[in-house]
């Protein structure tokens, strides 16, 4: 099939940021899956829809970030002139080895199974502590009272961000997502994202200078010093990686809570089925992932030229974007109705945490995270029903798919 053959409503095949789209972006996977695979957009980038390719090219040495050269193609050179642009370049996300090899066995050690499992204590009382604020008043967001909390806390712990500076990250807003959108940003957004940067920096270069003057057990404290050995890692790179860090560890476990919370009380046999037995939680947080993933889709360089993906030719310097939420319902891997939620599915692989050398790094933090908010919802208040389960608000964007309430009562 033609890459540029449209439906018949003459409709984009991939139309990431259309309402419809982000109401509900599967049943569009479903037709790139099967009518066109490796879709070309109209923003000339590849979209890989099926698991096969898309876990191919996350972990495939043929394809990398190659973010600046790709950022120039897609704006010009004078985009690397904006400082957002300039930070996000410093991003161990966006980097190559050996940068990328040397930021993360800079953070690594902060993230590992057992230093992870160490943190289950401090989440359950995060959690409890949020519950008993609100449990009084009948009624919560479960998005901003309830999902948003428990991250913000555990990094802003692991960062060392002292409890007097929190308030302002508990009430900040989540617009950041756009700038990871497939669909080249306005001028307009593109002034307002270095504003937030602009912020971000400032805030940080005090929390470094408190850091220096006062170290803690800390990653910042950790990175503070691998920067002053010199060799390690420049301000620079020292600013955009915690920034990285501070987004990447709350933006996609607040999404992640929220849309598994949606998710059970759309499926209200499921919900019966955890409440009945708490321990399928472990297993139900995977089908979570998989079934609605918080990150839809991950993009890749090709750094030469590919002769057959998916039956296409990918020449050197193309993207090609891994949709990790089509990928996780394929029914190729999948084969049991892969568009029903299912908390005793087995074998549940989602690709929701990329793979590859970029693999997320918090992981298994998000899952005890999720796990923790979500059973001790479910067991603190049974009777908890979603205001409207049928419409919710979804926020615009689209490689981060959240939303931005959940009105919930008891």
């Amino acid at each position: 099939m033609n890459e540029h053959v449209q439906t018949a409503s003459s409709e984009p095949l991939f139309n990431p940021l259309s309402p419809e789209f982000i109401r509900d972006p599967y049943p569009s996977y479903a037709r790139l899956r099967t009518s066109d695979p490796m879709h070309l957009t109209q923003h000339g980038a590849f979209v890989a829809s099926r698991y096969a390719e898309a876990s191919l090219v996350l972990r495939d040495k043929r394809f990398g970030k190659d973010f600046v050269a790709r950022s120039i193609r897609r704006y010009g050179p004078e985009i690397m002139e904006e400082p957002v642009f300039r930070s996000m370049s410093h991003w161990m996300l966006q980097q190559d080895p050996p940068d990328h090899t040397r930021l993360r066995g800079l953070v690594v050690k902060a993230f590992t199974a057992r230093r992870v499992e160490d943190m289950r204590l401090r989440i359950q009382e995060i959690v409890d502590r949020t519950l008993d604020g609100v449990i009084e008043r009948g009624h919560m967001d479960l998005i901003e009272d309830f999902a948003f909390r428990l991250p913000v806390t555990i990094i802003c712990d692991m960062l060392g961000i002292p409890e007097e500076h929190r308030e302002v990250f508990y009430k900040s807003s989540r617009d950041g997502g756009r700038l990871l959108d497939p669909v080249p940003l306005t001028p307009a957004e593109i002034a307002q994202a270095n504003a937030g940067n602009a912020m971000a920096r400032m805030y940080f270069q005090q929390l470094f200078e408190l850091r220096r003057r006062n170290p803690g057990n800390d990653l910042t404290t950790q990175l503070v010093q691998a920067e002053e050995d010199g060799s390690k890692l420049s301000n620079e790179e020292l600013t955009a990686n915690i920034i990285l860090l501070f987004g990447a560890g709350h933006e996609t476990t607040v999404n992640l809570i929220g849309n598994g919370l949606l998710a059970l009380f759309r499926n209200p046999d499921q919900l019966a089925l955890l409440q009945a037995d708490p321990s399928l939680i472990t297993n139900a947080v995977e089908e979570f992932l998989r079934y609605d993933s918080s990150v839809q889709l991950t993009g890749r360089v090709a750094l030469e030229d590919i002769d057959d993906l998916g039956g296409k030719k990918i020449p050197k310097g193309e993207s090609v974007l891994c949709l990790l939420g089509s990928a996780n319902r394929d029914p190729a891997v999948y084969p049991d109705r892969p568009d029903r939620l299912d908390i005793t599915r087995p074998n549940v692989r989602p690709l929701s945490f990329g793979g590859g050398i970029h693999h997320c790094l918090g992981a298994q933090l998000a899952r005890i995270e999720a796990e923790i908010a979500i059973s001790t919802l479910l067991r603190r208040l049974p009777a908890l029903r979603l205001d409207d389960a049928d419409n919710p608000a979804w926020r615009p964007t689209f490689v981060l798919r959240g939303l931005k309430r959940l009105p919930a009562s008891w």
